[in-house]
């Protein structure tokens, strides 16, 4: 809805509740703002990862529409905050997703987080700036709290998946 004077009216993005100019595209676009931000910041990779899986957690119709694509941004959160962002999880997480597997989708929460990209938008410290996704992020992480077994689940299979799986040359 538009108002010809003032532009697009502040509505809640219909999958996180972010009251934004346009609603979802709205919140879409500040998010796009948010991730321009965390490079010109120098975020580290694994908090500009965090971001990326609490929006996507948080916006599932767009981008959490596979279990695959659930698995990735689940799992990242899952990598972060249980497993300390540990370089070798995440790249055992990706290497998992990329080889051929059914996965099954689990329902998601009706809720997405008592937080939204709100909470980062204001701060321009960078320390500050890091601490706001990470507060955000754990708010969307909690918010999927009955899928933690599953997403622990993914984690451990894929640790325990051997590092190269591919077919032999032969076969």
């Amino acid at each position: 809805m538009t108002d010809s004077t003032t532009g697009p009216s502040v509505v809640p993005c219909e999958e996180c509740g972010f009251p934004a100019a346009g609603g979802a595209a709205g919140c879409q676009a500040i998010f796009d703002r948010m991730l321009a931000a965390s490079f010109e910041r120098r975020v580290p990779q694994p908090v500009h990862r965090l971001m990326v899986d609490a929006y996507s957690v948080q916006h599932p119709d767009r981008y959490c529409r596979s279990a695959k694509s659930l698995a990735a941004h689940l799992g990242g959160l899952c990598c972060f905050f249980e497993f300390g962002a540990e370089p070798a999880v995440g790249r055992a997480l990706l290497r998992w997703l990329n080889r051929p597997r059914a996965i099954v989708k689990p329902g998601l929460p009706d809720t997405r987080g008592v937080l939204t990209l709100a909470e980062v938008i204001e701060g321009s410290d960078p320390g500050a700036f890091r601490l706001a996704i990470e507060r955000w992020a754990r708010a969307a992480w909690q918010a999927h709290a009955a899928l933690h077994p599953v997403a622990r689940g993914w984690i451990a299979e894929a640790l325990d998946a051997p590092p190269d799986a591919s077919p032999p040359a032969d076969a």
